[in-house]
């Protein structure tokens, strides 16, 4: 029996944010139009259950809306998903009996905006430990300090999901989770990059950031940990990143049609390129690339939503994906630039600026390097 696939994104709403698109790379501007036009589909609150007033959609859905948004704007595409990825994970453990997050669905039912700040330079352990200080308040919440990059959301974001370590204890420190508001925090203006700049992922530095008690959903040991939050975090991060990235690419193998098409030979009495040999090799080894990893993102998402059982390799299956397809991805714009010649390399180029922002996806968690060491253990076992 065929499935109701559901969706949210309008062809003309998407329409108009690929047309501002470019003056947003240019500009180094946030897309406020953009995010406004999404709050207005009720697309912020895919995640959120129906009886709140929102959609209710799987992780899958969600995932397939993120290609074609991120086809249309990869960066807008990537900054709603870090609101997204937040209102995922709370959904996720809410579904399973856990209300300790259940607040971030209401709030986000009534228009609050999450961003993730989590990130910190130098920690290279990410989410096993952190740089910032988690100080308690007494009466069970904490205050935050530290520094937090790539804050996606920056100009606009009204919640933060954040974490720090507190050392109260010396011989047993812990990882306090929690969600902050505006007051106690300042945004740098330090986002100027190659790429996915209209996300406008800005440091954030907490001074002091508060989360009272009923903002403070966990507190865990420093290190990996089963509990049910981490895989919540990973499985809708990973998963959401990843088609970021995979619908990306499906936009650059359209322009990469569009381009062998509109290319005339003169070597080849003014043929299209769309005839030639080498180039349809190119473009088709391009879409399998494509193909195949827009059928892993969907199958993974729908792998979390039944909960299928992927024992002890859960992990090692997230963080590949992740990885695998953000490596496709660049190798299908590689491609696709080739195809499209000279006029790739110009400002202003559709397929540069997708050149330019897929440069992005290797500094999202996990790296290359951290998944491997997973997967790794998942197979051989941890080193002694």
């Amino acid at each position: 029996m065929a499935r109701t696939i559901r969706t949210l994104l309008t062809d003309d709403v998407l329409a108009r944010i690929h047309e501002r698109a470019p003056a947003h790379d240019a500009e180094n501007t946030f897309p406020h139009a953009d995010l406004e036009e999404l709050a207005s589909l009720g697309y912020l609150r895919a995640f959120v259950p129906e009886d709140l007033g929102g959609a209710g959609f799987t992780l899958e859905e969600v995932a397939r809306e993120q290609m074609r948004l991120a086809a249309a704007a990869p960066a807008t595409a990537l900054c709603v998903g870090m609101h997204l990825a937040v209102t995922g994970l709370a959904a996720r453990l809410d579904a399973g009996g856990d209300d300790s997050v259940a607040f971030i669905l209401r709030e986000a039912a009534a228009g609050e905006i999450f961003a993730f700040g989590n990130s910190e330079a130098g920690n290279d352990l990410v989410m096993f430990d952190s740089l910032t200080r988690a100080v308690p308040d007494g009466e069970g919440g904490y205050r935050f300090h530290g520094t937090k990059i790539f804050t996606s959301l920056a100009p606009v974001w009204t919640r933060l999901a954040t974490f720090g370590r507190d050392d109260t204890d010396p011989a047993g420190p812990r990882l306090v989770h929690a969600v902050v508001t505006r007051e106690g925090t300042s945004t740098k203006d330090d986002w100027n990059t190659l790429g996915m700049r209209a996300t406008q992922s800005r440091s954030t530095v907490l001074d002091g950031a508060h989360a009272p008690a009923d903002r403070v959903y966990r507190s865990l040991p420093i290190g990996p940990s089963a509990d049910p939050f981490v895989f919540a975090l990973f499985a809708t991060f990973e998963v959401l990143i990843a088609a970021v990235y995979t619908g990306l690419a499906g936009r650059a193998v359209e322009l990469g049609a569009e381009a062998a098409h509109r290319r005339r030979s003169r070597r080849n009495d003014g043929a299209t390129y769309a005839v030639d040999p080498d180039i349809r090799w190119t473009v088709a080894a391009a879409a399998m690339r494509q193909d195949g990893a827009r059928l892993q993102v969907l199958a993974l998402a729908r792998d979390v939503d039944e909960g299928a059982d992927h024992g002890a390799r859960w992990f090692a299956q997230l963080v590949g994906l992740k990885v695998r397809a953000v490596e496709d991805a660049r190798a299908v714009v590689d491609q696709v630039v080739r195809v499209s010649g000279g006029a790739s390399y110009a400002n202003g180029s559709e397929i540069g600026r997708l050149y330019r922002d897929v440069l992005a996806g290797i500094f999202h968690p996990s790296d290359e390097e951290s998944a491997h060491g997973t997967i790794a253990t998942s197979i051989l076992g941890p080193l002694p």
